[in-house]
């Protein structure tokens, strides 16, 4: 009998420690579910040792003396940045107590483009537009490449989440390689027109366009490509480094599990970089400069800043005692760092001699995300990242090129990413292609006064379902996911997009439905579907909860 009792004992605990351990298990099973997220990522990328970049020296190879050579290209694209980020575009994070001098050096020493847009709600869709010179969806880049497991993992945790009302949607589409979506090696890139002059082509940062069939930066017309390999700023343990984590946001939650701290160099093997990301592409870009100051040289440099996770270095966090929040503290840190770097560019430009006859961009490739939990980033505009409201895609962008564009401008009619090809090209002298549409246009004329009119009469914005066209200062928007939204701005008395007038004005929304349907008609369909979609709030961080009666869209990717 004793040994009986002692037996179903011993089973009811086991019971009893299975059941807990099941019990556990369902509780914590996205915590189990990321940590095998991360193991798997660690799996496909193993980092190794740091590698110093020797970049490539040489003299000019068509032998032209500094004062016959086209001018030199830098492009600086940060990376999720707001229109209030930056001080001469909305005014500086933090309420303006963290000053952007260096970025704003460039609109000051140049143009501010007022209505500067990026070509896309989202990073990849954005970045080929700039650099083919086209609409992306030309060529069928309509979608943002993501992580492997990224849209599974996150329409999960995004509808686990507490006080979310909308759901995520996850569309039953095979997953693609990562690295199988990109910009196809037939479109020709800036950094392949402009070799035609001469020029010296260099990459840094992000890529996010392929790294499969010809589509690396290395193949697409970069003659030296750094490649951000993998997107920690710092190792998480690294003593140099501050953490925020945003434990309500699903996409922060998987890339702390699914990025390593990785760069690497024309497609070699991935190596740590040498310091905190942000510093690091600092660093490089200035040795770049330096071996390329007898020679043309186009540099894309391609910062990672601010985008999540967010992550500064200790001493721009201490720098800033003053701000209490703790995210907004980091965030702020981090677009320090980014201003600190871009002045050390310049610097390093003048410390060449290569300031006046050198053609600098500065913008970011959409806006801030309303998932980062931060209300100010792009005020006073209504929307985020992963939206077409004007917080999603316009963008501080400004223009300085001594040489030939006078100091302290702002030009207000509307532009858009892709003129950067075409302003370049002509730049350099170097005939646009003619087997293909090119959308962008040269922009010096026009902020020169030597062109009438605008650079675009009508502006297109497209991630499937959801369209947008800017015609003139009329901006529709389309949201066909039910029960479908259409909204009507008049841009010139209601920049901020708070008046819907789609109800008073159904024959101009006709009028620009046409027109968004004509365009469309001549675009390529997607080259690979979307994956899911998740519903964005305009009008609210991703920290605060939905109420039922809020304005929201649902963007496809």
């Amino acid at each position: 009998m004793a040994g009986s009792s002692r037996a179903r004992a011993i089973l009811a605990s086991v019971a009893a420690a299975l059941a807990l351990a099941a019990g556990l298990g369902w509780l914590f099973q996205d915590e189990l579910l990321l940590g095998a997220v991360g193991f798997a990522a660690k799996r496909r990328m193993s980092v190794g040792p740091n590698q110093p970049v020797a970049w490539d020296r040489g003299p000019d190879p068509l032998g032209r003396a500094p004062g016959e050579r086209p001018p030199n290209v830098v492009v600086i694209m940060a990376d999720d940045l707001g229109w209030n980020d930056v001080g001469e575009a909305g005014g500086g994070v933090a309420g303006g107590s963290v000053p952007t001098p260096h970025i704003d050096s460039i609109a000051q020493g140049g143009v501010r483009f007022a209505n500067g847009y990026a070509a896309n709600g989202t990073c990849a869709p954005s970045r080929a537009a700039l650099l083919s010179g086209r609409y992306g969806t030309r060529f069928g880049f309509e979608f943002t490449p993501t992580l492997p497991g990224m849209t599974a993992m996150v329409t999960r945790l995004a509808n686990r989440a507490p006080g979310r009302l909308r759901p995520a949607i996850r569309h039953d589409v095979p997953e693609a390689s990562f690295d199988a979506m990109g910009m196809p090696a037939s479109e020709i890139t800036l950094a392949e027109l402009l070799k035609q002059a001469g020029y010296h082509t260099l990459h840094i940062g992000k890529w996010h366009l392929g790294g499969e069939n010809g589509m690396a930066a290395h193949q697409q017309g970069f003659d030296e490509s750094l490649l951000m390999a993998n997107g920690l700023y710092l190792p998480v343990d690294d003593p140099g480094v501050v953490n925020s984590i945003q434990a309500f946001d699903p996409i922060d939650r998987f890339l702390w599990r699914a990025l390593q701290h990785a760069a690497s160099f024309n497609g070699g093997a991935p190596f740590a970089p040498a310091g905190y990301l942000t510093d690091y592409y600092t660093d490089e870009a200035v040795k770049a400069i330096e071996a390329n100051a007898d020679r043309p040289f186009f540099l894309y440099l391609a910062h990672w800043a601010p985008h999540t996770p967010l992550q500064a270095t200790r001493a721009d966090y201490d720098a800033l005692a003053h701000i209490a929040d703790h995210r907004l503290r980091v965030y702020a840190a981090m677009v320090r760092a980014l201003d600190r770097g871009v002045g050390r560019v310049l610097a390093a430009l003048r410390a060449h001699g290569l300031e006046e006859n050198t053609l600098v961009f500065f913008t970011s490739d959409n806006g801030a995300p309303h998932y980062v939990g931060l209300p100010d980033v792009n005020r006073p505009y209504r929307g985020w990242k992963i939206s077409f409201f004007e917080g999603g895609i316009r963008v501080p962008y400004f223009l300085e090129w001594p040489a030939r564009v006078a100091a302290g401008q702002t030009y207000d009619a509307p532009v858009h990413g892709f003129d950067v090809f075409a302003t370049a090209a002509a730049a350099a002298g170097v005939p646009l292609p003619g087997d293909r549409v090119i959308d962008g246009v040269d922009l010096v004329p026009f902020v020169r006064g030597e062109r009438a009119g605008v650079p675009h009469d009508a502006l297109f914005w497209r991630s499937g379902h959801y369209r947008v066209a800017r015609i003139g200062d009329w901006k529709l928007q389309l949201n066909e996911r039910p029960p479908g939204t259409a909204w009507l701005f008049d841009l010139a008395n209601d920049p901020t997009e708070q008046v819907d007038l789609a109800a008073r004005e159904p024959e101009r929304v006709a009028e620009m439905r046409r027109a968004l349907d004509a365009h469309d008609a001549e675009q390529a369909a997607s080259l690979w579907p979307s994956a899911g979609e998740l519903p964005v709030n305009v009008d609210k961080t991703l920290a605060e909860p939905d109420a039922p009666d809020d304005t929201y869209v649902y963007w496809p990717n």
